[in-house]
């Protein structure tokens, strides 16, 4: 899966952590692997810009998703058809309007940042959130998936810090493997 992202906002953003959770999300959805991701991080100024073009509301927003022209013509939700390699679309991210939600929420930037992409891959694939029921069912997968991809981190970084115990103490024995 190919999942590029670019930061033109100013502000300091993890791209690798970005891109592992919409990876992490996209698996988890089943997208087909040969899939295209692009995903931007821009000023308030630009998102403004996309917002009044795109959504025809004024000021900027947190999060906007622009899928292909095709995948709008055909649903792209897990439980639809596979149709291949093909390019999803772009995410653009403004981490300036999201700090202000971060603060708001209690939580860093960095998992305002996790979430929202979490919420435009969602969109991408043709979730919404117009109606009742809709919201219920895509923020209640945005949020296990959130949550499965934090604990999968958590783990794996537990493991890591093991490893690392294991290897100096195996070193300082002289047991060390080479």
């Amino acid at each position: 899966m190919s999942i590029e992202v670019n930061n033109e906002s100013g502000v300091s953003v993890d791209a690798a952590l970005i891109a592992s959770v919409a990876r992490f999300a996209l698996d988890a959805l089943h997208v087909n692997p040969a899939a295209e991701l692009s995903i931007i991080a821009v000023t308030e100024e630009v998102m403004s810009e996309l917002h009044e073009r795109w959504m025809d509301e004024p000021g900027p927003t947190d999060v906007m998703s622009f899928p292909m022209d095709e995948l709008m013509e055909t649903s792209r939700r897990p439980d639809a058809p596979e149709t291949g390699p093909e390019l999803l679309g772009d995410i653009v991210l403004c981490p300036d309007f999201a700090r202000a939600q971060a603060r708001t929420a209690g939580h860093q930037l960095s998992d305002e940042l996790h979430l929202l992409t979490v919420h435009g891959v969602l969109h991408l694939l043709g979730y919404d959130h117009g109606e009742p029921e809709e919201e219920r069912e895509m923020f209640g997968l945005q949020s296990r998936l959130l949550a499965t991809w934090r604990s999968s981190r958590e783990e794996a970084a537990a493991l890591a810090a093991r490893r690392r115990g294991d290897s100096a103490v195996l070193g300082a024995a002289g047991l060390e493997e080479s």
